[in-house]
């Protein structure tokens, strides 16, 4: 649960003006691990409520726009030749295929096969 800042200096401050833990955590509802994260968090940065950090997303093995520029040329490569080109494995290409909505496998559909087999039978009678 998310306390706002002006919970946090209130708590933090009950507790400097000498009363115990047992009587901050009959009052507030809190710790004593996060009465100490709030002070450090306080000296540390000057607010109660730690600074969100950014997001860093990490380097990827397969690069997206190499990826769909050698699908474009070799559109007909395997997994594993693609991932040799990458130095990883063929599931890795599979994956990342995944989230650019990349798809190898081309399936004729059943009513193409079925047409076939009619045609046939047709033509030898």
């Amino acid at each position: 649960m998310a306390y706002d800042e002006k919970f946090r200096q209130k708590a933090v401050e009950y507790k400097d003006n000498g009363h115990s833990f047992k009587q901050l955590k009959k009052v507030f509802g809190i710790s004593h691990t996060a009465y100490y994260e709030w002070k450090k968090n306080k000296e540390d940065t000057g607010f109660y409520v730690a600074p969100k950090t950014q997001k860093t997303t990490r380097k990827r093995k397969v690069d997206p726009e190499k990826l769909k520029e050698i699908i474009n040329e070799n559109p007909d490569l395997f997994l594993w030749e693609i991932a040799e080109k990458f130095n990883c494995s063929a599931v890795a290409v599979h994956k990342r295929c995944e989230k650019l909505n990349i798809t190898f496998k081309k399936r004729r559909s059943r009513i193409q096969k079925n047409q076939n087999k009619q045609g046939q039978s047709i033509s030898k009678r």
